[in-house]
């Protein structure tokens, strides 16, 4: 049996955690460190399973080299401990005696699909992290938003709780960031994968038909069934961008090769079809997947989230029947697990946008919305991800072939179109 006593030790950004828990007996019992705390839904980065027992953070005081915290359990028993160390007596300096960096409070709220959907909510959030590493007196902070009636919440709270730069992430939360973004002028808020007008938005969107049709091109051609699909999480402009530019290069594919490749699960000139209606159902994922596979395809590339990596498990436990192409982040990193099941991914390079945005920001940058950032293959704001473990399968003609359109699509000798596209 534990009891409820312990310490909580936290690093810049909530990045390094030491728990000291001590059994009814007194021995100690010490987690190791570099381990991330459990957060309860709608918690937030401030919340922490110890031991068996909930605890949650409430910041009463920090300055450079110590953070005190108050701890209480579910049982509403409450500690304070002090973390990093004694700060030495010199407040309004940095320790060396020179002036203290300001603090600058990135916040994110997620979608639906949580921090860890192994795409675009995990991969903003290490934009984060990241600007972070780089520039002590950025400070992260994130809310996971369990239900769409939680959008308009959490970005208020982030707003009561003088956050500098406020994130949300994922074209569902355009409705509510406008909304609260419009309610509070002097804030400063970002968003992925969604337009704005708002002087007070940064939005930042990706071209990802531009990788989708290098990836529909390379499914076409690796394919040995002649048909390969794709299907979506909603049918939204995040989303169908991805479809519309896979269809494309298929299209382009047959065009130069006088092949016949067959593409399930979507049609660009009705923009009708085949979705999970979720990101995060794995079950709704491997369903849709399967009755693209019970079709013939070979190749399948699922643009939902989470609810992807049920055709991913399906796939690996087929043997290799057919293959997967990911998107958002490399596959290969953010689900280790099916590597072996990626023949690439579309990437969608989120991390570095938001790590510039948030850099800007404390550097006291204006983060303008016109133009915002527009990531493409030019830029390196998306591209295809390394094949991996099917680099051996992939024919060096083909590879080649890729490497061509993109350096075409670069300058403009091939022209990549959606009705998705941002502006």
């Amino acid at each position: 049996m534990i009891s409820r006593t312990g310490e909580l030790r936290e690093g810049n950004g909530g990045s390094t955690v030491v728990h000291d828990c001590r059994p009814v007996d007194g021995t100690a019992r010490t987690l190791p460190s570099k381990v991330r705390p459990v957060r309860p839904a709608g918690w937030g980065r401030d919340a922490a399973t110890v031991c068996g027992v909930q605890w949650k953070e409430t910041v009463l005081r920090a300055t450079r080299g110590m953070r005190i915290v108050s701890m209480f359990a579910a049982g509403g028993l409450a500690l304070t401990a002090a973390a990093c160390g004694e700060a030495p007596d010199n407040e309004g300096t940095d320790g060396t005696g020179g002036e203290a960096t300001e603090a600058y409070k990135a916040c994110m709220v997620t979608d639906v699909g949580g921090i860890d959907d192994r795409s675009f909510n995990a991969s903003a959030w290490a934009g984060i992290e990241a600007a972070q590493s780089e520039n002590d007196a950025v400070d992260g902070d994130y809310v996971a938003s369990s239900a769409e009636a939680d959008y308009e919440p959490n970005l208020t709270g982030y707003v009561n709780q003088d956050c500098d730069f406020i994130l949300a992430v994922g074209g569902l939360m355009g409705d509510a960031t406008t909304t609260v973004a419009e309610a509070n002028p002097d804030q400063q808020f970002g968003i992925v994968d969604a337009p704005t007008d708002l002087a007070n938005v940064y939005p930042m969107q990706f071209d990802t038909a531009q990788a989708a049709f290098l990836a529909g091109y390379l499914a076409a051609g690796f394919s040995e069934s002649g048909i390969v699909g794709t299907y979506g999480g909603l049918p939204i402009p995040p989303v169908t961008i991805f479809m519309d530019g896979f269809v494309d290069g298929v299209a382009h594919y047959n065009e130069v090769k006088s092949a016949d490749v067959q593409v399930l699960g979507w049609d660009k000139a009705s923009q009708n079809g085949s979705f999970t209606n979720d990101f995060v159902k794995q079950d709704e994922g491997k369903k849709v997947g399967d009755s693209l596979v019970a079709q013939g395809a070979d190749v399948i590339m699922p643009v939902a989230g989470g609810a992807g990596l049920g055709t991913a498990a399906a796939a690996q436990a087929a043997g290799g029947a057919y293959s997967v192409i990911w998107v958002d982040v490399d596959g290969c990193q953010s689900a280790e697990q099916y590597c072996d099941t990626f023949l690439t991914t579309v990437v969608k390079n989120i991390p570095d946008a938001v790590k510039q945005a948030v850099l800007a920001g404390a550097n006291g940058d204006e983060l303008s919305p016109d133009p915002g950032y527009l990531g493409n293959l030019e830029n390196n704001g998306v591209s295809l991800a390394p094949y991996n473990e099917f680099d051996d399968r992939v024919s060096d003609e083909l590879k080649a072939e890729v490497e061509q359109l993109k350096a075409d699509i670069i300058a403009g000798t091939i022209e990549v179109t959606s009705a998705a596209q941002p502006e």
